[in-house]
């Protein structure tokens, strides 16, 4: 596990054609290590571009990254080696599962790590845990199960590796309510065990309230906001301007503040919301 360093990141798609396309620029950001991240921007932002490069699948046009101090752009092996210490989950991975047993799938990573069979079955049942697949399901095929449980599947199929760093691109798309808090806090779960580095591409930002400690708001391939969920969410207009939406508490918060009620202090979790109106109630505001 180690800090990510970013620095002057820039990313160019079809340089020196017609379809040219500047998705990321000036990029300077540091992530320590067992930071959960939040990265926040509306489609096309460029957040996904950005996080293809923490693991060298993209080269970056221009800057560099730093993973323990050491450019992983730098050969070709560190460019391989870094894939085993930070692990990326694409936006819908189940759709990447295609070994005929759950445990094969699973297995695929630290098989391809080169890991002797026993590490191998320890490493499986442990990822297993932590995203809540039961071990009878090991000899199924992960292609029977429903839609949370091959999400959990391919998701364990990286923790598996214990990458020091695990990002994850929408990690609860198309899941219903149910299913995105189960992952999302199976994800926690990960991140507070291992103290890993764990990074969630999101729209959702009821979860980056609940769960981020630091909430990075990309724009138009650049970052336009980062700090806690207290900092960013007191400035709920400026989310709203640049096209995002706000936590359902900020937004009810706002809604009570344009009618004249006097809420006090940053709202971005119900709870919070509970306790401000009750205090406004209190002092005799609403």
């Amino acid at each position: 596990m180690a800090e990510i360093i970013v620095e002057g990141l820039r990313h160019v798609y079809s340089a020196g054609t017609p379809f040219e396309k500047v998705a990321i620029d000036g990029i300077d950001l540091t992530i320590p290590q067992g930071q959960f991240v939040g990265l926040l921007g509306h489609t096309g932002s460029g957040k996904s571009t950005f996080v293809q490069h923490l693991n060298a699948l993209l080269a970056p046009s221009a800057g560099r990254v730093l993973v323990g101090g050491e450019d992983i752009n730098r050969d070709k092996k560190t460019r391989h080696d870094v894939k085993w210490q930070v692990g990326l989950v694409f936006q819908y991975p189940e759709y990447q599962l295609f070994e005929e047993t759950v445990f094969a799938d699973i297995a695929f990573g630290p098989r391809n790590m080169g890991l002797k069979e026993d590490e191998i079955a320890e490493r499986v049942r442990e990822a297993a845990g932590f995203v809540g697949v039961d071990e009878e399901l090991f000899d199924r095929s992960p292609l029977e199960l429903s839609g949370g449980q091959k999400r959990r599947i391919a998701i364990a199929g990286v923790i598996a590796m214990r990458p020091g760093v695990l990002i994850l691109d929408e990690p609860t798309a198309g899941l219903d309510p149910r299913g995105c808090r189960q992952i999302m806090d199976n994800i926690c779960t990960y991140q507070r065990e291992t103290g890993a580095t764990v990074i969630v591409v999101s729209h959702n930002m009821d979860d980056a309230a609940r769960l981020a400690e630091r909430l990075i708001v990309f724009d138009r391939g650049h970052v336009a906001m980062d700090g806690t969920p207290e900092e960013i969410f007191s400035r709920p207009q400026e989310l709203i301007d640049i096209g995002l939406a706000v936590p359902q508490a900020t937004a009810i918060a706002m809604a009570l503040r344009e009618r004249g009620v006097a809420l006090e202090g940053a709202i971005y979790t119900h709870e919070q919301l509970l306790a401000a109106v009750l205090r406004a109630k209190g002092a005799g505001v609403c």
